[in-house]
């Protein structure tokens, strides 16, 4: 079991290190740089080159059944569900086979929409407490599941 950062906007940095330590789990953070590699011992840093989505071709590549994927970037979190990956949002939405094509349906509209109509631009809400709290209660919530599944084999 490994859990993938993609760690450019990511704002749990801290939270994962802490859930996945105590769970003993390897991490991989993965960004473009800019990133303080960690001393933690279970942490990984993978600085990628620059260009569109390196970061998220390197975790596609290696993310599949048993790990899990944390990131804000849809397509990404798309390639790692069909890849058989556990995905969490920043906010802690889990991203599934069941809800994924619909998440990635919208985005694609909104990008048209936005695309359409230059005046129309983020609005996006802020990063709240209780989105930290949600995706601290969600990675839980992931590991255990992920655990649970290689002890019934």
């Amino acid at each position: 079991m490994t859990i993938y950062v993609d760690a450019d906007a990511c704002p749990v940095k801290a939270e994962i290190e802490r859930v996945g330590t105590r769970h003993s789990t390897r991490m991989v953070i993965v960004s473009n740089g800019g990133i303080r590699p960690s001393e933690n011992p279970l942490i990984d840093t993978v600085i990628v080159p620059d260009g569109p989505d390196e970061a998220d071709k390197w975790i596609a590549e290696r993310a599949g059944p048993g790990d899990v994927v944390i990131t804000g970037d849809i397509p990404l979190a798309a390639k790692c569900v069909e890849a058989g990956a556990q995905v969490l949002k920043h906010n802690g939405d889990a991203l599934s086979s069941a809800n994924i094509g619909n998440i990635l349906a919208t985005r694609d509209l909104m990008a048209d929409l936005r695309a359409a109509n230059p005046f129309m631009q983020g609005g996006g809400r802020g990063f709240t407490k209780a989105d930290r709290s949600r995706f601290l209660d969600a990675l839980e919530r992931a590991l255990r599941r992920v655990a649970g599944s290689k002890g019934v084999s």
